[in-house]
């Protein structure tokens, strides 16, 4: 789609041709031999095909965003026709091909994927998952045992924070002055202990299928930002969830990881993809911005076209000519006019000072892009702190090292940052910020070079915010940190109560393209003392 708004933008010879399209439009036709020959018209004027899009510099890139007013036949088609792009069709479309498609296919209007009622009237409304992928270990953070025997213990020490009597790892001591707003749950527990895939699809989205591995899947519960942009888009033009700075791959070359797609939602309500280096110099979204030879109000004059064609054509035939797609290129134009979108997106606008305390690294860039998204209005960030599940905080092997190292003290400065920067702006009490992983780590060391291995056993999370109590320490592990030893809560716990704060049922209804219907949370509740 993404593509399609960054040609539209390109094509030129539209503007020399308003007259003569113009007259096309009242000529006396037939209502369905009229609509096809507009669509012809316009396609002739905006057509580039496959073959020319090299030749002319537009960008092929694997960036899916939803866009509110999306037609069910839109998600059934394939990226070959996503990639010939009609310039009316912002979609990725010619009108005529989208014709096509619809009739070969025999679409009606129920084939789009939908969730049931059930909102209530929410605490927060925007959302930032620091996802850290791989598995952190909840023994060296966030649940010290520093009286337990060598060999469990570990190498860092306990020190003192905000909230009275809670302790957290000396390698975290800008987050330990946030510890009074904070609510840590210290006794999380599910099914998966050797498959990450498994174990991160059930943390981010409640469903706990076991070892199952693999990859994403049409199948799959969609993620908690799927869903959320779905029942409350944006109220302002900016994109409502975003996914940053990786797909996280199941291992090195593996498949992407479930738990951050739409799954049984369909594609086209998956998050927008945001995959470059915001750390990079040159950093930036070209397909979210007009070329620098395409003014806005070129771009308005192409919108009154269609607008003007659309409009006379619905007082002939009572059909407009894009069947429900208008409200989707209004949208697409919004985007690509909006400087609220422009700003959310430049990080060179923020002081040097303010982007070193985030730390000058992918991750904390990430971090701050996440807050600048959420303050144009995103409804949800998510964060996957690894290119694939091994990368990052999977420490088999070298674990205080490598927490020591680079883990700790980015995540330190870059969530610390974040939840400074939103108290100051009057964001954090509307804003949840979820800080977890898949599952975490061993109590006993093992002999890789001091690593621990995986522990689905027990393990522990942090949210601040948007309704979300403050200094509250929920549940306790055992005196190794090896099972729950009070008030053991699993995934779908914890994703029910992200769904209350934001304002949804986890036990309404979500149905898939087939109307098929789904507890939106297959096992969990709302946890009512992890509330202010």
């Amino acid at each position: 789609m993404l593509l399609a708004i960054a040609s539209i933008s390109q094509s030129g010879a539209a503007d020399r041709d308003l007259p003569r399209l113009r007259e096309q439009v009242t000529k006396k036709r037939k209502p369905t031999q009229f609509r096809k020959d507009v669509c012809q018209d316009v396609d002739r004027q905006f057509m580039l095909t496959e073959s020319n899009i090299a030749k002319q510099g537009l960008p092929v890139i694997n960036l899916v965003q939803n866009l509110s007013g999306l037609t069910p036949s839109l998600a059934d088609l394939s990226r070959r026709h996503l990639l010939q792009v009609g310039g009316l069709g912002l979609m990725g479309l010619s009108l005529t091909k989208l014709l096509a498609a619809e009739q070969a296919a025999g679409l009606g209007e129920t084939r789009q994927a939908s969730v049931g009622q059930g909102s209530r009237s929410p605490r927060a409304d925007h959302c930032i998952v620091l996802f850290l992928n791989g598995g952190p270990s909840h023994l060296d953070m966030w649940d010290m045992k520093p009286d337990a025997a060598d060999g469990i213990r570990g190498e860092f020490q306990p020190i003192a924070t905000s909230l009275p009597g809670y302790q957290v790892s000396d390698q975290m001591p800008k987050l330990a002055r946030h510890m009074h707003q904070a609510t840590v749950v210290r006794s999380m527990h599910h099914g998966v202990n050797n498959a990450h895939a498994s174990a991160v699809y059930a943390a981010m989205t409640g469903h706990d299928r076991g070892e199952i591995g693999g990859g994403a899947t049409p199948t799959d519960y969609p993620s908690p930002g799927c869903v959320l942009s779905m029942v409350r888009p944006p109220a302002r033009a900016i994109v409502p969830q975003v996914h940053l700075p990786y797909i996280t791959a199941e291992g090195a070359g593996g498949p992407p990881q479930p738990g951050f797609f739409a799954g049984i939602l369909g594609r086209a309500k998956d998050p927008l993809f945001v995959l470059r280096d915001p750390n990079s110099p040159d950093f930036s979204i070209p397909e979210l911005t007009l070329l620098a030879d395409v003014s806005t109000e070129r771009l308005a004059l192409r919108r009154a076209l269609f607008q003007e064609v659309d409009r006379q054509l619905a007082q002939r035939s009572g059909v407009t000519i894009a069947d429900g797609m208008t409200g989707l290129q209004e949208r697409a134009l919004q985007l690509l006019t909006s400087d609220n979108t422009q700003r959310a997106f430049r990080l060179s606008d923020e002081p040097d000072s303010v982007r070193d305390s985030y730390g000058r690294n992918i991750y904390g860039q990430s971090t701050l892009l996440a807050r600048r998204l959420i303050e144009a209005g995103t409804r949800m960030v998510t964060l996957s702190w690894a290119p694939d599940a091994n990368a990052t905080w999977d420490t088999h092997g070298s674990n205080f090292k490598t927490l020591k190292g680079t883990l700790l003290p980015q995540l330190d400065a870059a969530c610390s940052s974040l939840l400074a920067d939103l108290e100051t702006r009057g964001l954090l009490e509307r804003t949840i910020v979820a800080v977890f992983g898949d599952f975490g780590r061993t109590p006993k060391i093992n002999a890789a070079n001091a690593g621990r291995d995986h522990w689905n056993y027990c393990y522990s999370l942090m949210l601040l915010g948007g309704g979300f109590a403050q200094g509250k320490i929920y549940g306790s592990s055992d005196k190794i940190g090896a099972f729950p030893a009070s008030d053991p809560l699993i995934p779908g716990d914890i994703i029910s109560t992200i769904y209350h704060c934001l304002g949804l049922r986890h036990d309404r209804e979500v149905h898939d393209l087939s109307n098929r219907p789904y507890r939106l949370v297959p096992t969990g509740d709302v946890v009512e003392a992890l509330l202010a």
